[in-house]
């Protein structure tokens, strides 16, 4: 203790005292205040800890990125003829009013009228092809993470374009209930899609062996009265088990014979890494599963 009654670490060496005669008359005691140097080792200890901590997280959060990644390259390769449909479409439609252009521009005299609006359209539809092609690199690109004020039912009707096709050589009816007006979400638009794009697929192979009724599939999006945005993916399917469903958002846990079980782990971890929460249950009183997730809104997320 100082003499002002503070206390400080110290260092003490307390030496013998003795006489000619080696008899022991005493003791010498030196104090040494070492608050300061042992402050520093503790300052450099937490220093040294902090970066191990901070080289762990980016080490993991490189890991979850490069996962997230091969999960979307998988999920397009499954949508590889649904996406080469959607090319397909605006492709054609080019040939068609070049064509179009071309006959128009033949005439004696030429409809100039006619022709420009079949330019038009070449423009347009190629528009709409160049947009199907951005997504898809969009997708099975690694790059880095941007927040940014979203629309959720904007990014829902942009997967329906990248599933359709999968929809259709499923026979699956699919429906959507998009309620107007929900407040923007701050989220990352390629990450999202992945997770809608995820629960779709799931909820069509859910009904790959329902043969007795038709096979709807259901997408939903809607407000909360704490201004919180869902989306929702129902199905018609065989459900889930009890055991299954404490598993399933588990990594490694899949009920697909070919699956690898990091779909829905993914899925989880991009919508807690936006502030969400993502969930399944059975359908009440009929065939079935639901899955959705929650995202605040833009707003709530800047309180």
């Amino acid at each position: 203790m100082r003499k002002d009654g503070s206390r400080f670490l110290a260092n003490v060496v307390i030496d013998a005292l003795r006489d000619d005669g080696r008899r022991l008359i005493g003791f010498a005691k030196i104090t040494r205040d070492v608050t300061e140097r042992v402050q520093a080792a503790r300052d450099l200890e937490e220093a040294r800890i902090s970066l191990m901590q901070s080289r762990a997280e980016e080490a993991l959060r490189r890991a979850q990125a490069e996962l997230a990644l091969a999960a979307r390259v998988t999920s397009l390769g499954g949508l590889t003829t649904s996406i080469a449909h959607e090319v397909n479409q605006p492709l054609a439609a080019l040939v068609s009013s070049g064509h179009a252009c071309l006959n128009w521009l033949a005439g004696e005299p030429p409809d100039l009228e006619e022709a420009r609006r079949s330019a038009e359209r070449i423009i347009r539809d190629a528009m709409r092809a160049s947009e199907i092609v951005k997504r898809v690199r969009a997708l099975a690109t690694k790059a880095d993470i941007q927040k940014a004020p979203l629309d959720i039912n904007s990014i829902i009707n942009e997967v329906i374009v990248l599933v359709r096709r999968e929809v259709v050589s499923s026979r699956v009816l699919l429906r959507t209930e998009l309620a107007p007006g929900l407040p923007l979400i701050l989220g990352e638009r390629i990450q999202l899609q992945q997770v809608i794009i995820n629960l779709l697929t799931n909820g069509i192979e859910a009904m790959q062996m329902v043969t007795e009724r038709s096979r709807e599939l259901v997408i939903r999006s809607q407000q909360d009265g704490a201004r919180r945005v869902t989306v929702t993916v129902e199905d018609c399917g065989v459900g889930i088990s009890a055991e299954d469903a404490r598993r399933l958002f588990t990594a490694f846990f899949t009920t697909k014979p070919s699956g690898i079980g990091m779909g829905l782990s993914i899925c989880r971890s991009i919508i807690e890494a936006h502030g969400g929460q993502i969930s399944a249950a059975n359908n009440y009183a009929r065939p079935g599963a639901t899955v959705g997730f929650t995202l605040p809104s833009h707003h709530e997320d800047r309180s």
